[in-house]
This record gives structure tokens, C-alpha cells and sequence, in this order.
């Protein structure tokens, strides 16, 4: 099948509307981004590309905005800002990929919401590294590092339903979340019971700090509140692709 042009392309792929879209379009979509796309989204049409895989580049790119930042100086802010703004271009690439070879799926739309979550909470962790290497003060960001993880596993819960709700679905049932590979669901019971995920919940992380209190008042430091403050980081960073594969590798998503 040949390449279409790009004035074909621009016909399918932003319908009337689409850059009036006050809430749904970005103003930089809008202002510029809407015209380089549409080159781009050529480019993965001759590689054969589907939009899931380009909207998986988004969200590395998004992903890659926060340690760009950790390069010092005008370089890192740079580096930063650039992929943010490759993220934006895969971003509006896989919509229009999507509209063009009719491949829209219910796992594209959570992708992309994940992917949108990701780049945010990624910059903004960069910035408090990056600010960390000014003043430093290493100990507090990994606690706020900790915490986006957190939020992270809840707003993966979260976009299964966002992501059915404006396909037309229903609600996510009890029976989907259960792993298709029997392997995998043997991993997630052995992980659920750990209860490793559970020091990240408010309670749970709450009487560990107190217990952390006690050791460091009987140690004269704060080695157990320091431990504890990289076990919640290490277990929400964990959570969050693992909680993401469990969902991918469920029938949640499916239609």
C-alpha cells in the first residue's frame, strides 16, 4: 500500500475540530506540533509501525524528561525540554496513526494516559534532583520520589476505568484482573503475599516510620529512617511497572 501524502494524511487524520479542542488539544499541538506530525506519522507508516508502538516511544520519551535534568547546567535543562517536546510529537503521531490504519484499541488509550502521567511526574522529579544538586538534600527527594510512585500505582488502577469510560465500556469486573499466563499469575500471588506493596500505603508506612523513630533514637542517627526512606522508593518504582505489566497482561484492557 503506498505512503499517502501528507495533504492526504491531513485529511484522515485531524478531522474537522481537532485543533479547536480547547480541553483535548494541547496549545502546542495547536500552534505547531499538528504540523510537523503528520511527516512523522508518514515516516511509521513506511516502517510498518503500530500506533501502541509509537505511543510507547512517547512514554519513554516523557520518562526520559526527568533524568535529562540531572546533566548540569543549560545542557540538561535543554536536553529536558527536548524530550518533553519528542513526546508530544509521538503523542499527537500515534493518535493520527491510529485514525489512519483504523487501529484504535482500548490498550492504546490506557497507554497513552499512563504515558502522560509518566512525563509529568518524571519532570518533576527531575527538577528535584536537579535542584538537589544545588542544595543538597538527596534524602527528602527520594521520599517525594517515593511518594510519585505511590500515586503512580493508584493513577494505573485509576486509567483502566478512564480508558473503558470513553471507549463506550463498562466497568472493569473482577474476573479481567486476572492474569491470561498462569505464570504470571503465580508471580502475582506470591508478590501479593509479600505484602511488600503495602509500605507504601498510608498506614502501614506510618507505624514503620515509628519503628524507624525508635532505632534511630537508640542509634543516635537517622540510619533506619534513611533505609526505610530508599525501601519506599525501591517499592514504588517496583510497583509501578510491575502493578503497569499486571494490568497489560490482564483482560482489563480488552474490549
Amino acid at each position: 500500500m503506498p505512503t499517502p501524502s501528507v495533504a492526504e494524511l491531513r485529511a484522515v487524520v485531524h478531522p474537522p475540530g481537532l485543533l479547536d479542542r480547547r480541553s483535548g488539544e494541547h496549545w502546542a499541538g495547536r500552534l505547531y506540533m499538528r504540523r510537523l506530525s503528520p511527516h512523522l506519522t508518514r515516516v511509521f507508516l513506511r516502517l510498518g509501525w503500530s500506533p501502541n508502538q509509537v505511543t510507547w516511544l512517547m512514554t519513554v520519551c516523557g520518562a526520559l524528561a526527568g533524568p535529562a535534568l540531572l546533566v548540569p547546567g543549560v545542557l540538561g535543562a535543554v536536553l529536558g525540554a527536548l524530550a518533553i517536546q519528542l513526546y508530544l510529537l509521538f503523542d499527537c503521531s500515534d493518535g493520527e496513526l491510529a485514525r489512519w490504519t483504523g487501529r484504535t484499541s482500548l490498550a492504546g488509550v490506557y497507554l497513552d494516559r499512563v504515558g502522560a502521567y509518566l512525563a509529568d511526574a518524571s519532570l518533576l522529579v527531575g527538577v528535584g534532583f536537579r535542584a538537589g544538586q544545588v542544595h543538597p538534600d538527596g534524602w527528602a527527594v527520594l521520599g517525594l520520589s517515593a511518594a510519585l510512585g505511590a500515586i503512580l500505582v493508584k493513577a494505573e488502577t485509576d486509567l483502566v476505568d478512564v480508558a473503558r469510560a470513553r471507549s463506550g465500556r463498562s466497568a472493569v469486573t473482577e474476573a479481567a484482573s486476572e492474569p491470561r499466563s498462569s505464570g504470571v499469575r503465580r508471580l502475582r500471588a506470591a508478590a501479593s503475599a509479600l505484602k511488600l506493596h503495602r509500605i507504601i500505603v498510608a498506614v502501614e508506612a506510618s507505624l514503620l516510620v515509628v519503628v524507624a523513630a525508635v532505632v534511630d533514637a537508640v542509634l543516635g542517627d537517622l540510619t533506619a529512617t534513611r533505609v526505610l526512606v530508599v525501601a519506599f522508593a525501591v517499592v514504588a518504582a517496583s510497583q509501578v511497572v510491575a502493578h503497569l505489566a499486571s494490568i497489560m497482561l490482564s483482560k482489563r484492557l480488552d474490549a
